[in-house]
């Protein structure tokens, strides 16, 4: 047993499952890392230079540990989260850091505790966890070894044994930290990732100047719903210039539209000359889902739909800290009427492949699974946020393999800004599908060869696939 980590952590309690799983976990431990889809920021491995402090690294870009401090009364200024002008209120990180030590008590029961204890003493070698009283000294240690060479980025993104990770930048981003690092010959594979919702989504701030930008770094005429549609080509293609793969699409639904030319221009006519209606913006996002995935047939990049989130849920937070601070709430989500336009369309092309998301937990075995069950564009993401959880992702596991079964699931993707995380979540993720397997074997549904050979797939061969990397 470890300082903070139980060996058998997350195992059945069953002798003989727990024995299973052991054997199973020993064989994919230390399978390689592939994080094919994430929001950690290329500029950290473009500039290769020390993380400024523990909670720079730790606290600040995490929504999942700044949520819980807010929820008690915490607030974003305090702990650091930059404002959405970029200002921020303090960047004393000791004091950030007393804070989050002195209320580490809060994370007990959830992913975020197992991440940060993976974290603290695999990584920094920590014996006991933050408190009040070890506060200064947790900071001084972390510190410490941040100024290290080995805990610079490339050099931890070696050690983690991480293959492969996508960011996630939008349309319009010059992906200039993208073009640094290729040109560094440095060898690690760090991808990027379309997301194209400031210029598909009129209810995105500033959408109308959003389409004026895209019209000037692609050369096409955005004042036309064509030239909307030849600037996304371009951009899809220059992104793939940046080893791209794939889209991401954050939609508060998931409905989709299959309009006819006429009225699709007299819709883009409409929401990008003024504010666009509620019926209008959400039309709109439908349209441009179909057209995404229109684009990708022709491409061959993986389209993400991230739906169910209600994304910015206190206006207050969204005026004064703006977006992903940890107000995105999960709403019921249709499926199965939402995305019959896009995949009538094209649901049987065989480039495209769709991987779906969901905050919707209900919908995984009542709709998710028997959709991606039948359509052979579709795939599972794994279980989202608020659900990649312990008991989010065995839920997960009996949702939807007795439909879907293993193989129209897309394995599993961290989605993190947390870079020192990725081991953690990743290793969380091995331990419950070994453990999952283990049950399948002990109850004679699963034979103990199906599962050696099923156990790498759900560490990273089913996202290798998947995101085809």
């Amino acid at each position: 047993m470890g300082a903070l980590l139980q060996e058998d952590r997350l195992f059945p309690a069953e002798a003989s499952a727990k024995a299973v799983a052991r054997d199973l976990y020993g064989q994919v431990r230390d399978l390689p890392i592939v994080s094919p889809h994430g929001h950690t920021d290329p500029r950290w491995f473009a500039e290769n230079e020390p993380f400024s402090d523990p909670s720079e690294l730790l606290i600040v870009p995490d929504h999942y540990i700044f949520r819980m401090l807010v929820s008690q009364g915490m607030s974003h200024d305090a702990l650091g989260v930059p404002r959405a002008d970029g200002s921020r209120a303090t960047r004393d990180g000791r004091a950030i850091w007393k804070q989050f030590a002195s209320h580490y008590h809060l994370f007990r029961g959830t992913p975020t505790r197992l991440w940060l204890d993976h974290t603290f003493e695999t990584l920094f070698g920590l014996e006991e966890r933050p408190n009040a009283g070890n506060a200064d000294a947790t900071y001084d240690h972390i510190a410490d070894c941040l100024a290290r060479d080995e805990f610079r980025p490339r050099a931890l993104f070696e050690r983690f044994g991480i293959e492969a990770i996508a960011t996630t930048e939008g349309a319009l981003d010059d992906l200039k930290w993208h073009r640094v690092i290729r040109e560094s010959g440095w060898a690690g594979r760090v991808v990027t990732t379309y997301r194209p919702d400031s210029v598909t989504d009129p209810d995105f701030e500033g959408f109308r100047d959003n389409l004026v930008r895209l019209g000037e770094i692609t050369g096409c005429d955005t004042g036309s719903w064509e030239g909307w549609l030849e600037a996304h080509r371009r951009r899809r293609a220059y992104f793939r210039e940046f080893g791209a793969t794939a889209t991401d699409h954050g939609h508060p639904s998931a409905a989709t539209a299959n309009l006819s030319r006429a009225e699709c221009e007299a819709l883009y006519a409409k929401v990008s000359t003024r504010e666009a209606a509620p019926e209008e913006a959400e039309l709109f996002r439908a349209q441009a889902l179909t057209e995404m995935a229109r684009m990708s047939a022709e491409d061959g990049m993986v389209m993400q739909i991230h739906a169910g989130s209600r994304r910015n849920h206190s206006a207050s937070v969204f005026s004064s800290h703006g977006r992903d601070k940890g107000f995105d709430i999960p709403g019921p989500t249709d499926y199965v009427g939402a995305l019959k336009p896009m995949l009538d369309a094209v649901g049987f092309e065989p480039k495209l492949s769709v991987i779906l998301f969901t905050l919707d937990e209900t919908a995984y075995s009542r709709e998710l699974a028997p959709l991606a069950g039948a359509y052979p564009s579709l795939l599972l993401g794994p279980a989202w946020w608020f659900f990649d959880s312990v008991e989010g992702m065995r839920r997960y596991r009996a949702a939807v393999t007795e439909t879907a079964g293993f193989y129209n699931t897309a394995g599993f993707n961290d989605d993190t800004r947390a870079f020192p995380s990725i081991p953690a979540r990743h290793d969380v993720a091995r331990r419950v599908d070994c453990g999952y397997l283990a049950e399948l074997v002990v109850d004679g549904r699963l034979d103990m060869d199906e599962a050696v050979e099923l156990a790498p797939d759900l560490a990273c061969g089913l996202a290798r696939k998947a995101y085809r990397l």
